[in-house]
């Protein structure tokens, strides 16, 4: 098999050929379709993340590792062990795999087990032509989904369903305010009008971003980067927003964010840009405000987003396919904050 890897942080991709491998017992060998570009790619890919004032929480690299982790393939093979699994079926794999037998996975929380094996994160993933799932209930139908979106939605997909259940939006379009029109931005906009019925607002700092996510449905767009954002976001939500989302993460997008909440307001942040937030606990304390970390999401979660999907109820949004091959200008323009949308490698 062919596979494109990290084999330093922060240097090129390197094209190799791999063994395929074989399945058994519960394991489904996909070929892989189509592979989404995720912005945590480049984190694994340099190998840290940034935590502010300088601070780097760093994230090296154990051996080569084949990224890739919004994965969406055909069955080819499988073990014995398998029994509701057809050759030639089309599934995205949920990457985020726990052990399957500690205190975290026997709640449903296998994300945030200890002793994982993240497809595409710390085993192989979509970034290489065949990739190894290790069960059949990792596997999800995306109805009609065109197949450089179904990936995405094992991770951005995800991840913004799994933050807009934690932000508890009310039902009024200026309850949630979703801070980033990028890829995953937009996916969120599209998910919270399916899933709630309402249009959130929508702010970024690149105009023709926030061009895309009003004619996708944001009820009101704003550039923070304009004189007066902030006002501007209190005047919309009428002196506070109840639920804000903010899938960039940075310094000022959290400062942001947790500014314009209403007393009693939940800030999730999900995006890993970096840096820090200030609070002055006294004002946490009396205004009841939330902040809350929000990181992928459950199996469950993927099960409820995934019957969305298949039902067609989330109206697809547009995918740029790129051969694998351009893996490495892909990783280069999203770390330069080029690509309007999401992104899919396709393998030929």
């Amino acid at each position: 098999m062919k596979a494109f890897q990290v084999a330093e942080n922060g240097k090129p991709l390197v094209e190799v050929e791999l063994e395929t491998p074989t399945p058994t017992g519960q394991e489904i060998l996909l070929k892989t379709i189509s592979c989404g570009v995720c912005h945590s790619d480049i984190h694994i890919h340099d190998g840290y993340f940034e935590l502010g004032g300088g601070a780097k929480l760093p994230t090296p690299l154990m051996e080569p590792l084949t990224m890739g982790h919004e994965i969406f393939g055909e069955v080819i093979a499988f073990g014995e062990k398998v029994s509701n699994i057809k050759v030639g079926e089309k599934y995205v794999a949920y990457p985020w795999i726990g052990c399957g037998d500690c205190e975290l996975c026997n709640v449903d929380k296998t994300q945030y087990c200890m002793n994982n094996t993240n497809l595409g994160v710390n085993v192989g993933g979509g970034y290489g032509d065949h990739v190894l799932v290790p069960g059949e209930q990792y596997l999800f139908d995306a109805g009609d989904t065109p197949d450089n979106l179904a990936g995405s939605y094992a991770c951005r997909g995800l991840t913004a369903f799994s933050a807009l259940k934690k932000a508890e939006p009310f039902p009024q379009d200026n309850s949630l305010v979703i801070i980033s029109a990028g890829g995953l931005g937009l996916l969120a906009l599209k998910i919270a009008i399916a899933k709630y019925g309402i249009n959130p607002i929508v702010i970024d700092i690149d105009d023709d971003k926030l061009k895309v996510a009003k004619e996708l449905g944001a009820s009101a767009v704003i550039n923070s980067s304009s004189e007066g954002a902030a006002g501007k976001i209190l005047e919309l939500t009428g002196g506070g927003a109840r639920s804000i989302v903010d899938f960039v993460g940075a310094e000022v997008t959290a400062n942001l964010g947790y500014q314009c909440l209403t007393r009693g307001g939940t800030l999730v942040v999900v995006g890993l840009f970096g840096g820090q937030i200030k609070v002055a606990l006294p004002v946490h304390v009396l205004t009841e405000k939330k902040l809350i970390g929000s990181y992928v999401g459950s199996l469950g979660e993927m099960k409820e987003l995934m019957a969305l999907v298949a039902d067609g109820k989330i109206e697809p949004v547009e995918v740029e396919s790129r051969n694998v091959a351009e893996a490495n200008r892909t990783l280069k323009e999203m770390k330069e904050g080029k690509l309007l949308g999401l992104v899919a490698l396709t393998h030929s």
